[in-house]
């Protein structure tokens, strides 16, 4: 299915028929260089952007329709549609069972759009919510329906949903990294235990650490607030590419101060998306402790003496194992394991 690439601007009819023939496409599997076109074209206009989001949204609620099945073929059954321009008339298919292709070849136009579903008379509605989370040991990333990408570090949960006007992410624990497609229409929101960082098309990193939400820009800029009830007014924190600010949860306490990073800074702080960390004289404890925030298998250390031995090196924060084994190559400990335990020992 090819799709015509010379619209330029057109009434919101002629861009949502546009944004439906591309998600069309992208349904029956993009050809070669065409995902690349699709995205072009979404980030060519902020209109066909949020097109593209408001039927995802919708065919998202479509999907849920099992229990008005039998409104859903009835409506179908009042129906005759034409097939559209350059697609051949589809075989028949059950009622039911062949709704959703129909919506998608714009045969159900007056379902999604019109007074069945109401969207259209309420474009500043909530969509659906979605839940992102990670075990101890996990780690995710997902494509949201805007293009911008979300990134979870280990037990970390976030939920993402998107109106008209706004797109907004609860980030509720752990670490998260976003990657926003720009969009000055919908500002992206993330709230994380009453901060919220506002940015329209940037990248930044946001984490839960001891009594704070510490925001890293890698990419763009992004304004930092207060949003708790209760919190003082203050006008917002402007933080640019290569600055961090910890902004403590609790509203007394001194002032937060913007910190400039140096590259290798940022490295570090996103190390965690690699999976992989670089350790430079090192106590083992602390090691460990940064093991098994990432493993459901657990380090134990039985013999003080080894808490302050410095270690070196790249690990793979997810391959206990390895770890472990390396140690005991090296001499460093001697292991024995116990269940979800290993107990590290002078060897």
């Amino acid at each position: 299915m090819k799709l015509s690439e010379n619209h330029g601007g057109g009434d919101a009819a002629a861009i949502e028929a546009e944004a439906m023939a591309w998600l069309a496409e992208r349904e029956e599997g993009f050809a070669p260089g065409r995902a690349a076109a699709f995205e072009a074209w979404r980030r060519r206009d902020p209109r066909h952007a949020a097109a593209v989001a408001e039927l995802e949204q919708v065919l998202a609620q479509l999907d849920g329709l099992a229990a008005h099945r039998e409104e859903v073929n009835a409506h179908f059954d009042r129906v005759s549609p034409a097939p559209p321009p350059g697609r051949a008339t589809p075989a028949p298919e059950p009622a039911f069972l062949g709704w959703r292709a129909v919506a998608w070849a714009g045969l159900a136009a007056a379902l999604i759009f019109g007074a069945f579903l109401g969207f259209r008379a309420r474009p500043s509605a909530l969509g659906p919510e979605t839940r992102y989370a990670t075990t101890t040991a996990g780690y995710e990333r997902a494509r949201l329906a805007d293009g911008s990408t979300l990134e979870l570090n280990t037990a970390s949960a976030a939920r993402v949903q998107f109106t008209a006007a706004e797109r907004r992410v609860e980030l509720e624990s752990g670490e998260a990294h976003f990657e926003v497609a720009h969009d000055t229409a919908r500002p992206f929101v993330v709230k994380a235990g009453g901060v919220a960082v506002r940015a329209v098309g940037t990248a930044f990193n946001v984490r839960f650490v001891a009594g704070a939400v510490e925001v890293t820009v890698t990419e763009g800029k992004v304004a930092v607030e207060r949003v708790a009830p209760g919190a003082p007014s203050a006008a917002p924190t402007l933080l640019a590419a290569h600055e961090r600010l910890a902004l403590p949860l609790a509203a007394a306490g001194p002032a937060p101060v913007i910190e400039p990073l140096d590259p290798a800074d940022v490295r570090a702080v996103l190390a965690w998306q690699r999976r992989v960390t670089d350790f430079s004289d090192t106590p083992l404890a602390e090691v460990i402790a940064r093991f098994n925030r990432h493993n459901s298998l657990q380090l134990v250390i039985t013999d003080p003496a080894l808490e302050s031995r410095r270690i070196g090196g790249m690990f793979a924060l997810d391959d206990v194992e390895a770890f472990v084994r390396l140690l005991e190559r090296d001499g460093i400990i001697r292991a024995e394991r116990r269940g979800d335990t290993v107990r590290l020992q002078i060897p």
